[in-house]
Order: C-alpha cells, then sequence, then structure tokens
C-alpha cells in the first residue's frame, strides 16, 4: 500500500502534514510518498523518527495557493505536489492521494489526470457525519453546485458502495434532501430524482428526509447537490463550534474546578470530537478514476493521520474497484 500526501497543502504545512503522517505510520503498516519542497521536507523530517523504509520524498518545487484559479495553476503550475500526485495515481504508483491544499485545484487536476468512471459525469465529495445512530454519509458536498437528476443517482449509487465499504453498513439506507417527505415535495430537480431512485432495485431507497432527519441517522446515505451539501456542511461546523463556545464561556466557566467538573469537561470534549471534521479527516473525491481524498484546509496531525487511515482502509477493502463494477445510468 502506497498513499501519497500532499505535505505542503493546508495551513498548517509542512509541520502538522509530517507529524500526522508520522502519527499514522506508528498505527499503520504501509507505505508513504511525501510530495512538496524537497529540502523543507527533509528539514522537517529531522524532527520525526520515520522508518526511511515507509516513506519516499519527491520534490515538488510549485506550490498552489489556497487562492489560486484551479485551471491556471495547473496550467502554470505542473510540478506541483497536486499534479504529481495525479501521474502516480494514473500510473499505478500510488494507491490514494490525500491533500489539505487547494480543494478546486484538487478536483480539477483529478478530472484532468485520471478521468471519470465509466458513466459517470460529475464526481462527488462525500462526508461522513455524527448521527444518533453513528457515522452516516452525506454528498455531494461541493463539487457541484448545479446538478440534473441523473447526477443525483449517480451520487447515490456511489454513496451506497462507500457507506459498506468504509462503514460496513451491508445494506444501506439511502434517502434524498427535502423539504418534505412527501414525494411530490420539492423543486423539479428533487421530484425527478425520487422517480429515478425509487426505480432503482439496487438502492435501498427509504424516501425523502428533511433537514431535521439527518441527524436521526435515519438514513445512512443522504444525497443532495452540492449547493445544498455544502450548506449543510458548513451549518454542521458553525453549530458545533458555537455549541463547543457556549459551553465553555457560559456553562463550565463558572463551575468549580472538581473531579466532577474535570469528569464532565472530558465527556464533553470526547463528545465534540464526534462533530469534529478531524474525526474523519478527509472526504473522498467519489466519482473519478483513483481514490482523492480532500482534508480541510485547517486539518493538523490528527485529522491527517485519521484522512490517511480512512484511505487506506478503503484501498484495502478495494473500494474504487467496487465503485467501477455499479451500474450507473447514462443520458
Amino acid at each position: 500500500m502506497n498513499i501519497a500526501l500532499d505535505v505542503m497543502g493546508g495551513d498548517y504545512g509542512p509541520e502538522e502534514i509530517l507529524k500526522g503522517a508520522f502519527l499514522f505510520l506508528k498505527e499503520k503498516n504501509g507505505h508513504l510518498t511525501l510530495l512538496g519542497k524537497e529540502q523543507l521536507i527533509n528539514e522537517s523530517l529531522k524532527e520525526y523518527p520515520f522508518n526511511g523504509e515507509m516513506i519516499e520524498v519527491i520534490d515538488c518545487p510549485d506550490i498552489i495557493d489556497n487562492d489560486a484559479i484551479p485551471t491556471d495553476a495547473l496550467r502554470e503550475r505542473k510540478n506541483s505536489s497536486i499534479m504529481v500526485g495525479m501521474d502516480l495515481l494514473k500510473n499505478g504508483k500510488a494507491d490514494a492521494f490525500v491533500s489539505a491544499g487547494n480543494s478546486g485545484a484538487v478536483m480539477a487536476a483529478a478530472l484532468l489526470k485520471l478521468g471519470c468512471i465509466p458513466g459517470i459525469k460529475r464526481p462527488a465529495i462525500a462526508g461522513i457525519i455524527p448521527t444518533l445512530k453513528g457515522g452516516k454519509v452525506i454528498l455531494d458536498l461541493g463539487a457541484n453546485v448545479d446538478c440534473k437528476p441523473i447526477h443525483l443517482l449517480n451520487f447515490a449509487l456511489m454513496g451506497a458502495s462507500y457507506a459498506r465499504h468504509e462503514l460496513g453498513i451491508e445494506q444501506p439506507k439511502v434517502a434524498l434532501l427535502n423539504i418534505g417527505e412527501e414525494k411530490s415535495k420539492g423543486n423539479r430537480l428533487s421530484r425527478e430524482t425520487y422517480i429515478l431512485l425509487s426505480q432503482r432495485e439496487d438502492l435501498n431507497f427509504i424516501g425523502n428526509i428533511e433537514g431535521r432527519d439527518i441527524f436521526t441517522g435515519l438514513a445512512d446515505v443522504i444525497v443532495c447537490d452540492g449547493f445544498v451539501g455544502n450548506i449543510v456542511l458548513k451549518t454542521i461546523e458553525g453549530l458545533s463550534s458555537m455549541i463547543m463556545t457556549d459551553f465553555k464561556m457560559n456553562i463550565f466557566k463558572n463551575m468549580p474546578s472538581n473531579v466532577i467538573t474535570n469528569m464532565i469537561k472530558k465527556k464533553f470534549s470526547d463528545y465534540a470530537k464526534k462533530g469534529s471534521y478531524k474525526t474523519y479527516g478527509g472526504a473522498p473525491l467519489l466519482g473519478v478514476n483513483g481514490l482523492c481524498f480532500i482534508c480541510h484546509g485547517r486539518s493538523k496531525a490528527e485529522a491527517i493521520k485519521n484522512a490517511l487511515h480512512s484511505a487506506s482502509l478503503l484501498i484495502e477493502r478495494k473500494g474504487l474497484k467496487h465503485l467501477k463494477a455499479l451500474d450507473f445510468e447514462s443520458e
């Protein structure tokens, strides 16, 4: 197993990225190809006792900033870690690519270098969100703000496959995110997508769910377009941050310092981790002909470590092979 890791991406590369890589290799027997400025990486590597047989460094002198226009960056910075990582995937020299860098550039590079799985016209970003019944899958989280019903059908198929092979849910229940439970509710996209999903015998489609049902765990896979999905994702992040801050400022601040208070704080901290992007680390870009994981730009070591674990799990369970075996509809 070899995972290509973009060391320069994100707000905290290369230090936190390398720290996350080190934590991953302490827990998993694998191989990492570290992509970035070789001299800078080698200097940072002195801080971590890596097993030299478990890593390789490839010099990628070009940098794609977070605010760079993806198409321009790919054309002008061909020796960036993102472009080199996609080449490794394309040529079979890496089993997965993980980056906390410019997500638009990662998506554009994946489409340019890898292309889509036959039958797929739009890749989707799939995330795992916390619910009362454990982690569940939601997609798309922002790759496609304008969709057609056929795209959402493909998202449903890919999301169900991801839930099976990443979360171990044998027969994932698939739902369409809508403004009402009735099949007649919603806009034209929702109504037409409902018909397509209900016609598929290879999907365990349970109908529409509303926003209030997302966190009950009613559905294992929640399907929506990228515009709605990204709003849901950012709302989750904002609400989680607000609750944590509110507790710290208005509840914990006024509690006496004793064993019980410390225990409550520990329980709250453990609970808060369920809603953090750090728990799963990275979101896969499903639909491209390779395993690509996009991490939050603010990812630190824990998030990178967990993203590498998610990627390794999908490699071991042959997630890409299962995606390619799906019967995708085409227009």
